[in-house]
């Protein structure tokens, strides 16, 4: 089982959640601030965090960016029912999904797993070469120009996803469905999200991709120009 880093303020909710991914087998550690949830990911042994938002002192939003900037952990957001910017906000500071409070316990493990899951599988072996991009799909690295590209678990699956058929046109539906795991999902936010952090990675000029390109009406598609 996952060691699961819980940061949550509500002392209440978080003792809830933490008892009931207890009893269903799992490791987790909980602090109440952001700045103690970063001193225990430094300290290691963390596998995924979950992440609220709304924290006193450093917010969630800080919190993503700083484990963003310092690895591809796993990292799930817990946000209020209808803080719908606030939902958009954390998928586009790094948050790999996200879930709407209050949640179930049943439901935050499901996640929890398949976030895990996507981490852990990717498609392919194989080293392919794109304009000045490498991919390498036995190693899991993405290099341009020579240059190491870090990209977290959703960023790297999302590429390697998109590059396997490059000019083919993905729906957000189909995206969310080979990247994320999910057949049916109202929010193709987390698509947009995730496509507009690894063009900030992986392109010259995000405002004007060559690699990640929209088809309007349609999706997405690979190919450089």
């Amino acid at each position: 089982m996952p060691h699961i880093l819980l940061i949550e303020d509500d002392p209440a909710l978080r003792s809830g959640l933490e008892m009931a991914l207890r009893r269903r087998g799992h490791e987790v550690t909980s602090c109440g601030t952001g700045e103690e949830g970063l001193r225990r990911v430094r300290a290691g042994g963390i596998e995924v965090v979950v992440l609220d938002l709304m924290l006193p002192g450093m917010d969630g939003f800080e919190v993503c960016r700083r484990l963003r900037a310092a690895g591809p952990i796993p990292l799930l957001m817990l946000t209020a029912r209808g803080d719908d910017i606030d939902m958009v906000a954390g998928l586009e500071t790094g948050a790999d999904d996200y879930v709407v409070k209050p949640v179930q316990p049943r439901v935050l493990e499901a996640r929890i797993s398949a976030v895990l899951r996507r981490s852990d599988s990717f498609p392919g072996q194989q080293r392919e070469q794109h304009g000045a991009m490498v991919i390498d799909r036995t190693s899991l690295t993405v290099t341009k120009s020579d240059e190491v590209i870090a990209l977290p678990p959703t960023e790297l699956r999302l590429l390697l996803t998109l590059s396997t058929e490059p000019g083919r046109v993905w729906s957000r539906e189909q995206l969310l469905e080979a990247v994320w795991g999910y057949e049916r999902v109202a929010e193709p936010r987390l698509v947009d999200a995730a496509v507009q952090r690894l063009r900030l990675k992986v392109e010259d000029v995000p405002g004007d991709p060559r690699y990640v390109r929209t088809v309007r009406g349609f999706g997405y598609c690979f190919g450089p120009l």
